[in-house]
């Protein structure tokens, strides 16, 4: 029997209207059972040994980091507080395009405040974000998706959920809200997302504000010309990124629902597959993961995806992505104004690279942080958006 098949939670009793387009009140719930199963599959949990010699991260978890953290989500975790603190947002779901997508919605206390819509990446959710919606709500309607196939969105109900179809499908849930005008906000993928929905929405997308944006040279000798010594540090680290880190994006782009087995299976398995990650792109000042980001934020983060049982559904997103001619056709530069914030330590954009796809406006650059910035430095990310829209408001 499938122990996830109740696992996105019950729904607030709904009314007599089922039309699709309705929104429709979400509270997460996961039953006591799947708990239960949870604790069971992690305290019996079949261990390796390891290769002797090697106590490092460079070939991937090691096994004593990992029992412990393992341990600690079956005996020492407490999803039922994880549940309340989630659930002191008022969530909500709605029907997209055959999708279900859900998401969180903090009004402002000022009615005239802009929209501001927040999205993730994986192997993150809308949990990356709980740290900062509430200082946000002080100047913007705060909207926090769960991308499609990912969480409480639910596994994935059609293949063909592109960055272009994502996209869309934001534009339309914004719309649904009633927001004439809004900005966005993402990081790592939903940057990439962010800056779409700028290009296919731009009547309405005041503002796109990115962070852990990947750039890329073309084949133009002159892309690499004059760049500057923290440049080249940036373009040496995406070779390395290409060359030594990317297992997952291979496997999940070709394989996506053979690894989906092993993953929707394996608490032990999900919990390697995104913990190593946090290990490798948050700020390397920190020797593990739980120290840029709090343990039991991190095991919230995990529990989401195995609860909602999205490990394949989320491997498939890359897939169309590596399968999808418009990601990595040309485009035309966006026209909506956009920012950039770039953690020193991890990321790899370079600005002219940007703005080549971007109508790049403000740069910021971070001395701390990673991928995960609102995670990792909060305030950093609160104040930079906020600078970022008030500049807009006062051009306008």
């Amino acid at each position: 029997m499938d122990t996830h098949s109740n696992a996105q939670a019950a729904p607030v009793a709904a009314p007599a209207d089922t039309a699709p387009e309705r929104i429709r009140p979400f509270r997460i719930d996961v039953p006591q059972s799947d708990l239960d199963d949870l604790r069971h599959r992690l305290t019996r949990a079949r261990w390796g040994t390891g290769v002797p010699g090697v106590d490092g991260w460079e070939r991937g978890v090691p096994v004593p980091y990992l029992k412990d953290l393992a341990a600690y989500w079956a005996d020492g975790f407490d999803w039922r507080a994880a549940e309340a603190r989630l659930n002191a947002f008022p969530q909500y779901l709605t029907e997209i395009d055959g999708q279900d997508i859900h998401f969180a919605h903090v009004r402002s206390a000022d009615p005239d405040a802009v929209a501001l819509l927040l999205i993730h990446d994986w192997p993150g959710s809308f949990v990356q974000f709980t740290d900062v919606i509430e200082a946000l709500s002080r100047d913007f309607h705060v909207v926090v998706t769960s991308t499609p196939g990912i969480g409480f969105s639910g596994p994935l109900t059609s293949t063909g959920w592109t960055t272009g179809r994502i996209a869309g499908a934001f534009t339309t849930l914004m719309a649904r809200l009633g927001y004439g005008r809004y900005g966005v906000q993402g990081n790592g993928g939903g940057a990439w997302i962010a800056g779409e929905m700028g290009r296919i929405d731009p009547g309405h997308v005041v503002g796109v504000h990115l962070n852990g944006l990947v750039t890329f040279p073309s084949d133009d000798p002159a892309d690499f010309a004059g760049l500057t010594e923290a440049e080249q540090t940036r373009l040496q680290r995406l070779q390395d990124f290409r060359d030594d880190k990317m297992g997952f994006n291979a496997i999940q782009s070709t394989r996506p629902e053979t690894v989906g087995h092993a993953l929707h299976d394996s608490p032990v398995g999900q919990l390697a597959w995104i913990v190593e990650k946090f290990k490798e792109w948050t700020d390397p000042a920190n020797e593990l993961p739980e120290d840029a980001v709090d343990r039991d934020t991190l095991l919230t983060n995990v529990s989401v995806y195995w609860f909602t049982g999205t490990a394949a559904s989320s491997a498939h997103l890359y897939y169309e992505t590596a399968h999808d001619p418009a990601a990595w056709a040309p485009k035309d530069p966006g026209t909506v104004p956009t920012a950039v914030a770039v953690a020193l330590p991890t990321d790899v954009a370079i600005r002219r690279y940007a703005a080549r796809d971007h109508h790049v406006v403000r740069w910021t650059e971070f001395e701390r942080g990673g991928n995960f910035l609102a995670l990792e430095q909060p305030g950093l990310l609160v104040e930079d958006v906020r600078a970022f829209f008030a500049a807009l408001a006062r051009d306008a």
